[in-house]
This record gives structure tokens, C-alpha cells and sequence, in this order.
């Protein structure tokens, strides 16, 4: 009964929000929000995204994606994505996908967790810490190939090369080096995964993106004349470039 609700009111969301994104031309959802950065932050480290992390992951993506955006537009797109975070990452067999999110790490090792990762939300496992972080940055990588292009005239997905999406840094706390810690620890977890390659799609308007990308060894891959590699889901007139990187087995995280 509790899912159905669930599934009912994220699809009425969906529907809203769509439509006001449609109305007001925003930002492309997989776009990247990042700033290029001077040195590492050693106050930062990056983990897997908990369930009590879901909302800040959503603020992060929604002032980064969409800062102009006022009340009530502002909340409805944070309800919206905090509740695509909880019943949203489910994968089909054999594919990989987790959010990753750069922390203030508040009290070092001493911290008291309650549940259990027997009990799962989606791909969060259902241990909360009760020690204060606070989510600077946000990144998702995954192993759908939804956005990469097809092989052969069957048009298959590609196998082997991970994706990354949802790049995001709070603008407190930009130029700290968070953005090329996560892009690190997205690179080692698709070699965990066994991919050999690694791939993004940048905001051609993004030159500081670009630079930071390329820096990380990035390479702008060009798009056939007339081809039919997919792109994700845009608003109008937004265009990309497509970048890849083969993966060093030396990545370590």
C-alpha cells in the first residue's frame, strides 16, 4: 500500500516539475556544476551516499542545476529529486549505478551508526550515522550505457565503460579540489566494477568543467556527422561535449 502511495505521488511530482522545467527552460539535469579548483581540501572525504544524506544530495543538485529558480518552484524541485533519490535507483540485472558524495567529515572515526545494511531504501543501505557531516558535493556514476553511443546495426549498449553524471559542488565549497576527488573515486569504483573506460557528457557553455576534465585526462571524443549517439535529456539549445578517459589500473582511492 505504502509503495503504491509512493509510486502515485512521485509520478504526480514528476508530471509538475516537468512541466515547469518545459515553461521556464532549466538546466539539464545531467549537466556538470563544477569549479576548478587551486589544491585539496584534506577536511573532505568521499563515500557512498546514505539515506540521511538524500536531501542535502538534493539541495546540492538543485541549487547547483537550477539557482535561479524561487519558491514555491525551488522546493517542489528539491521534493521532487529527494524523492527520485529514495525509489529512483533501481538498475536492471547486471548493471552498477551509486551516488557518491564529498563530506565534512565532523568527528573522524568515532562514529555511532544505528540499523543495518540488511535493510536497504533503494541503493542506500539503512545505516545512519549519527555524527554531523555535511554534503559539499555530489556525483553519480553508473554502468546503464543509456547515454553512450550503440554498437553494430542491432544498435546494443555498450558493456565496460562507466558513466558519470550529476557532478555537483556546493558554491561554499568550491575551489577546495572536491570535484577531482570525487571524479578519483567514481575512476576506482568503475575499475572495481571491471570497466576499462569512463565516460561523461560536459556542457560545451562549461569551460571551467572542460578544463577540469581534460585535466583529469579527459579526452573530447568527436560525434560522427549525422550519427544517433544518445544525449541526456536537455533543455532547448543546450549542447555537449562527449568525453572519455581509458582507466588506469594504478586508481586508488
Amino acid at each position: 500500500m505504502f509503495g503504491a502511495i509512493f509510486c502515485a505521488i512521485k509520478f504526480m511530482m514528476d508530471v509538475m516539475v516537468s512541466s515547469w522545467i518545459r515553461e521556464l527552460n532549466g538546466a539539464c539535469r545531467a549537466s556538470q556544476a563544477v569549479d576548478l579548483f587551486p589544491s585539496i581540501c584534506p577536511e573532505i572525504i568521499v563515500r557512498d551516499a546514505r539515506v540521511e544524506d538524500c536531501w542535502e544530495v538534493a539541495d546540492t543538485h538543485c541549487s547547483s542545476f537550477f539557482p535561479n529558480y524561487t519558491f514555491p518552484i525551488d522546493l517542489v524541485l528539491r521534493i521532487d529529486r529527494f524523492i527520485a533519490l529514495l525509489s529512483g535507483f533501481s538498475v536492471p540485472p547486471g548493471s552498477r549505478r551509486t551516488c557518491l558524495v564529498a563530506v565534512t567529515d565532523a568527528s573522524g572515526t568515532d562514529n555511532l551508526y544505528i540499523g543495518s545494511k540488511d535493510f536497504k531504501i533503494g541503493i542506500f543501505d539503512g545505516k545512519f550515522n549519527l555524527s554531523r557531516e555535511s554534503v559539499a558535493g555530489i556525483l553519480t556514476v553508473d554502468t546503464l550505457a543509456d547515454y553512450l553511443p550503440r554498437k553494430g546495426p542491432l544498435r546494443q549498449k555498450r558493456t565496460g565503460i562507466a558513466y558519470i553524471s550529476n557532478v555537483a559542488v556546493r558554491n561554499a565549497d568550491r575551489r577546495k579540489g572536491i570535484a577531482k576527488l570525487l571524479i578519483a573515486k567514481a575512476e576506482a569504483r568503475a575499475l572495481s566494477w571491471g570497466c576499462r573506460s569512463i565516460a561523461l557528457h560536459c556542457d560545451v557553455n562549461n569551460a571551467a568543467a572542460t578544463r577540469l576534465y581534460k585535466g583529469q585526462g579527459f579526452k573530447v571524443i568527436k560525434v560522427p556527422d549525422n550519427s544517433r549517439w544518445p544525449q541526456p535529456k536537455i533543455a532547448p539549445n543546450l549542447q555537449f561535449y562527449f568525453m572519455m578517459k581509458l582507466l588506469n589500473s594504478k586508481v586508488n582511492i
